[in-house]
């Protein structure tokens, strides 16, 4: 049996985005590919969300969760938990990390995008701030394939690193061909 792709979707945590984010999810799933993110709110539950609507869909919700706070002693395991929130609804699997760290503390090895990144075979990256950079610049130094679905330029910086798609229908167009070697959709 075959393995099933696992792509990342990356942005956001506090804003949804629902207009590429649901349409992204529907559209992953209906590829056969499993979807794996940070399992909490914004972009990755919007995403999970549309990702499980798919009544067709053959692939699983992966979250990979934080610690509320380090769990560097025995004490502190003792008192172990998720933040508010996580894992979101919509989440299939969820692996719990003891990896407090993210925002701009993303790259630091104790942050969970480390596994999201490179549990991930290709990395999908929407708009966000500091957390996303983090991951998008993980992405670029473990050498995952990157792609930017950036309808507002953003992510200009990156500009020559990695494709970039103006619009979902472009983004999962791309996924189609050079990913999963598929025909692109017609639209």
């Amino acid at each position: 049996m075959k393995r099933k792709l696992l792509l990342a979707v990356i942005g956001s945590g506090v804003d949804a985005q629902e207009t590429l984010t649901l349409p992204l999810g529907r559209g992953l799933a209906e590829l056969g590919v499993s979807l794996i993110n940070g399992g909490g709110g914004g972009v990755m539950d919007a995403t999970a969300r549309g990702f499980i609507s798919n009544p067709a869909r053959q692939g699983k919700v992966v979250g990979v969760i934080p610690s509320l706070h380090a769990c560097d002693s025995p004490e502190s395991r003792k008192t172990y938990r998720s933040p508010e929130g996580y894992p979101n609804s919509h989440t299939d699997l969820v692996i719990r990390t003891h990896l407090p760290l993210s925002g701009k503390m993303g790259k630091d090895p104790g942050s969970r995008n480390h596994l999201i990144i490179l549990s991930a075979d290709g990395v999908i990256a929407l708009p966000g701030s500091q957390g996303t950079r983090s991951e998008i610049e993980l992405a670029l130094e473990y050498g995952k394939p990157l792609l930017f679905i950036s309808p507002n330029g953003e992510w200009a910086a990156f500009s020559g690193q990695a494709p970039f798609a103006t619009s979902v229908a472009e983004g999962l167009n791309f996924i189609r061909k050079e990913w999963l070697s598929l025909p692109p959709a017609q639209t």
